[in-house]
């Protein structure tokens, strides 16, 4: 099983204090011949005629030496996974989580910002302190 990242407790926390329930710890991703695991697995109920909401959740904390690497990085998982789960999973949308630091630097600046360009690309933002959800691009709408 690979190693969680270093804010996987803190997302999956603030998942769980906005409503979400836990599914999957980690979610395995078959993918050919390969087995993949995506961080978190999750669920929520929405309006009655609306049914659940299923996302899938990458964390990823860009601590390494490089930002431009790690979102090299994440930017080739998050799109293999993304391909993957619209085969096996279509109703499961993946969420990229990030601090809010991250998203108010690297997301500003232009190599960010032409991930959040890809039509298919979610970004969650989180506060490590609080633990809590501050955003999701695009919004999740109740």
């Amino acid at each position: 099983m690979p190693a969680k990242d270093l804010y996987h407790n803190t997302v999956k926390t603030a998942l769980i204090k906005d409503g979400w329930t836990i599914t999957d710890d980690p979610l395995s991703l078959k993918i050919g011949t390969c087995n993949a695991a995506i961080d978190l697995g999750a669920e929520k109920l929405l309006a009655a005629e609306r049914g659940s909401e299923k996302i899938a959740v990458e964390v990823k904390s860009f601590i390494g030496a490089s930002l431009l690497s790690d979102l090299e990085k994440a930017w080739g998982q998050f799109f293999l996974y993304a391909r993957a789960l619209r085969k096996k999973e279509p109703e499961r949308r993946l969420y990229l989580a990030v601090t809010r630091n991250i998203a108010e630097t690297l997301f500003k600046e232009e190599a960010g910002e032409l991930l959040l360009e890809e039509p298919d690309f979610h970004l969650l933002v989180f506060d490590e302190t609080t633990k809590e959800i501050l955003q999701w691009k695009p919004p999740i709408t109740p």
